[in-house]
């Protein structure tokens, strides 16, 4: 065997991390977002991962005190490797910043599913219950003092919860302790944009100037 000095870095190869998607990843498992990161690049615990081009892992501040949970990847973020790049995340940026919320200082964004499900279909739920470790993780890292879920399948993603996103949005509930709350995916805004009182627009302005509040009193 040879005494020379190796001349590169192997690859990692997350020996520990089950790839059976029906066996969680074990909390506590990643130090850092890095290695969530190096991980999801590789991971083969859903079939998302055979068609995807890049995986979407996160975007924004790690340690925000605010952090949005959406769906999944669409096409550009597919393309980008971050979540909420296309037009529904630019409308997002846009909701934030009208509240004076930065999206790269003040929030931290990901999904409940890292790669884009086919033709942007709604992920299934095994492919929810495979990448649950990785986010669960992000959650544990973060720590965030608020949470918004965005749009009815983070919502059922996260919390289980079975009611249509226009029953359930707006209003503050906990789960593992963090205030949270669901809000509409912008991509929801993109299809109804009347701006009438009472319209999903206008329940929109009223749902993120609640957010603002909530995230103010944060600092008192």
């Amino acid at each position: 065997m040879s005494d020379q000095p190796m001349l590169f870095t192997p690859e990692p190869t997350y020996a520990g991390i089950p790839t059976d998607p029906g066996i969680p990843i074990p909390a506590g498992t990643y130090a850092d977002h890095k290695a969530i990161q190096a991980h999801c690049e590789v991971c083969r615990r859903c079939r998302l991962a055979e068609q995807r081009t890049r995986v979407a892992v996160a975007r924004g501040n790690p340690n925000a005190a605010l952090m949005l949970i959406g769906e999944g990847p669409g096409q550009q973020e597919d393309l980008q490797g971050k979540p909420f790049v296309g037009p529904a995340g630019q409308l997002l940026d846009q909701i934030l910043q009208s509240v004076k919320l930065d999206p790269l200082h003040d929030v931290f964004i990901c999904n409940v599913v890292k790669c884009r499900p086919p033709g942007n279909r709604v992920p299934e739920a095994d492919e929810v219950a495979a990448c649950r470790g990785y986010l669960l993780e992000q959650v544990r890292l973060v720590q965030p003092k608020l949470l918004l879920l965005v749009g009815g399948t983070a919502a059922k993603g996260v919390m289980g919860e079975t009611r249509g996103i226009t029953k359930i949005r707006g209003q503050w509930t906990e789960w593992q302790g963090i205030p949270t709350m669901p809000i509409f995916h912008p991509s929801y805004l993109l299809r109804n944009p009347v701006r009438d009182k009472g319209g999903p627009k206008w329940l929109m302005w009223q749902d993120i100037q609640d957010v603002r509040r909530r995230f103010d009193e944060l600092a008192r």
